[in-house]
């Protein structure tokens, strides 16, 4: 079942860094989940420390920031320390927040045919309803996007 804007999102619970993430305990709370295709890559990278430059801004707002990919924990805890993330990063090996956010797609990657996770945002209101999307993220300035969004439900 994938997640509608305006509808309550499923709890879910998912390794994390820092430990697993539990959605429902968030209620009360704007989430903002971004997923992103690989760790340490540069569009993943350049995303991850513009959401890590407005982390404050977000906080103040009363928004939990969290990134989402497939790659292992380990991966996401060598990112995370390396880039000084002061948010969580979900590991989902399995897809499962992957299918039930639908963002795995097809993608060409030099040439070829390869599936992966279209960039993505998610805002859930403090309820825990679905309040907005962005699907197929360009990075340049989307951020921003998500905070004045995320400033405006506040």
């Amino acid at each position: 079942m994938t997640v509608t804007v305006g509808k309550t999102v499923p709890d879910f619970t998912a390794a994390a860094t820092g430990g697993d993430f539990h959605l429902k305990s968030h209620r009360g709370s704007t989430v903002v989940l971004y997923f992103y295709p690989k760790d340490n890559t540069p569009g993943c990278t350049t995303e991850g420390s513009d959401f890590a430059t407005r982390h404050a801004k977000f906080a103040k707002a009363g928004a939990v920031v969290v990134g989402v990919s497939r790659d292992s924990l380990k991966s996401h805890e060598g990112f995370k320390a390396k880039m000084k993330f002061p948010f969580e990063l979900i590991s989902d090996p399995d897809e499962v927040l992957c299918n039930q956010f639908d963002v795995m797609k097809m993608k060409n990657m030099y040439g070829k045919q390869v599936r992966g996770i279209e960039r993505s945002t998610f805002v859930i209101d403090p309820a825990g309803k679905l309040a907005r999307e962005w699907r197929g993220v360009k990075v340049p300035n989307h951020v921003d996007e998500v905070l004045a969004f995320v400033q405006a439900l506040a």
